[in-house]
């Protein structure tokens, strides 16, 4: 039977597919360290759990509204409003399952196939595929050390503006003044915004703020998108949300109706739970701990350059001095090493590698970037040797 023009065209996220590959490849027995993507090794807050057990201690899980149950969108909007500064109500609350599904439905309510849509790369793979998914025109853009006016006034004509604030893979965090900056950008020219701040919690220097922290959200036209997966160590919870003016909110259930309704009852009290439980101090120390432990081992490579990030789960390196597709070198990674990364490619930027660095005991951690350490100092040796 034939498949659809649309999926026919489509190709699984790189992410996802490496994942797959080195599950597939522990199944079978092997020994393989992965990198590739970011899966803590804690587990979810005390909180969540006891909200997980005493919600299977209630008479029923029932179905909720399409756009959460009451109560747990109050809780949220709680969140958002004492937290991130947003001005926002239990109306313009949606949740979903995981921030995947909220992106998905804020591009498909928010734009028409044709539009184009702007993205800083490097970029969260998922953002380019869901576009293509709608056909909507993804413009890449390279991302700045500093978001400036001038920066702004020369992007092209665009629908929507993707934000990821926090940033993956880079682990940049916008100032303040970069925010306003955008703000005023989006006004004058009219662009909506998408902002994914996934990762609002691991924060190892400086202070997050949300685009959406100001009077005016609604009538700019910002969504701002939530999870839990990584801020809370959740990550198969599959627990997200969004922000975003109540008739956005309610344009989203409409195309969530058909296809989840809505997100499980009691993947809803874990969330509201988790969100509720504060910062997680223990994990975002020892986040630290491995993130500056791998910068040391790779210090004064020459043939690699890592900046330390201001948060998140991952490390980005810069390897275009091996003169090798990043590719090419993953592939050989994994093959000669059992060692999976994920080629800068995947996020838009050749040369480079993303390294998820949270995941099993710091051994494990040691011993893998040892081994991308050694496999490339042979290749660098080697270069040397043949010029």
């Amino acid at each position: 039977m034939d498949i659809s023009r649309r999926i026919a065209r489509s190709r699984p996220l790189a992410t996802t597919a490496m994942h797959g590959r080195v599950d597939a490849m522990k199944a079978r027995g092997e020994d393989v360290i992965d990198f590739s993507i970011a899966i803590s090794h804690f587990q979810a807050p005390p909180a969540v759990l006891d909200a997980v057990r005493a919600g299977l201690e209630l008479p029923s899980l029932p179905y909720t509204a399409v756009g959460g149950d009451a109560g747990i969108r109050a809780r949220l909007a709680a969140k958002v409003v004492n937290e991130n500064r947003i001005p926002a109500t239990p109306a313009e609350i949606l949740v979903t399952n995981g921030c995947k599904q909220a992106l998905y439905q804020a591009l498909y309510v928010m734009a028409d196939p044709g539009d184009a849509v702007i993205i800083f790369k490097p970029h969260w793979p998922a953002y380019v595929a869901t576009c293509k998914l709608l056909e909507l025109e993804p413009v890449l853009v390279d991302l700045p050390a500093e978001i400036t006016e001038a920066l702004l006034d020369n992007l092209p004509p665009a629908r929507i503006l993707i934000i990821n604030n926090p940033h993956n893979p880079t682990g940049a965090v916008l100032s303040d003044v970069e925010l306003d900056r955008i703000a005023a950008w989006l006004k004058r020219t009219g662009t909506l915004a998408i902002v994914d701040e996934s990762y609002e919690k691991l924060i190892f220097d400086g202070v997050h703020a949300s685009l959406a922290a100001r009077p005016d959200w609604q009538d700019i036209g910002i969504v701002t998108l939530f999870s839990a997966s990584q801020s809370y160590a959740m990550m198969g919870w599959r627990a997200g949300f969004a922000v975003a003016p109540a008739h956005v909110v309610a344009a989203m259930e409409t195309l969530q109706g058909p296809i989840t309704a809505a997100a499980p009852m009691l993947m809803q009290l874990a969330m509201a739970a988790a969100f509720e439980s504060g910062d997680a101090h223990i994990m975002l120390a020892d986040y630290r701990q491995r993130r500056d432990l791998v910068l040391d081992l790779v210090h004064g490579l020459p043939w690699l350059t890592m900046q330390r990030p201001a948060s998140g789960p991952y490390l980005w390196a810069d390897i275009s001095r091996l003169t090798m597709e990043t590719v090419n070198f993953s592939e050989r990674l994994l093959a000669d090493c059992a060692v999976a990364v994920m080629p800068g490619d995947a996020l838009g930027v050749p040369g480079h590698i993303r390294i998820g660095y949270i995941s099993d005991g710091v051994a494990t951690l040691r011993r893998g970037v040892q081994a991308i350490i050694g496999y490339g100092n042979a290749l660098y040796r080697a270069n040397r040797s043949a010029a």
